[in-house]
């Protein structure tokens, strides 16, 4: 299983906090955003970071493993 966190406004627009995905071998991080993306569209295009094991990541081909944590943040602003 894969556990897939949302923050600030991308959990808003997905209207959760936490989400599990089902791992198959050879998943990527694409394949999650896929996946996300197919179940909320326009969900991700404010996402800014991505972080897997609480690790910041660019490369969507990354590979995952059973029990990763995904993240997805946007932007945060405030003072």
């Amino acid at each position: 299983m894969i556990k897939v966190l949302f923050f600030g406004p991308v959990a808003d627009r997905v209207e959760t906090r936490v989400m599990d995905i089902d791992y198959t071998d050879g998943m990527t991080l694409h394949d999650v955003t896929h996946k996300v993306g197919m179940l909320y569209p326009g969900a991700l295009s404010i996402v800014s970071f991505i972080a897997v094991n609480q690790e910041q990541v660019h490369d969507k081909q990354i590979g995952l493993n059973d029990n990763d944590e995904i993240a997805f943040m946007a932007k945060f602003s405030g003072g």
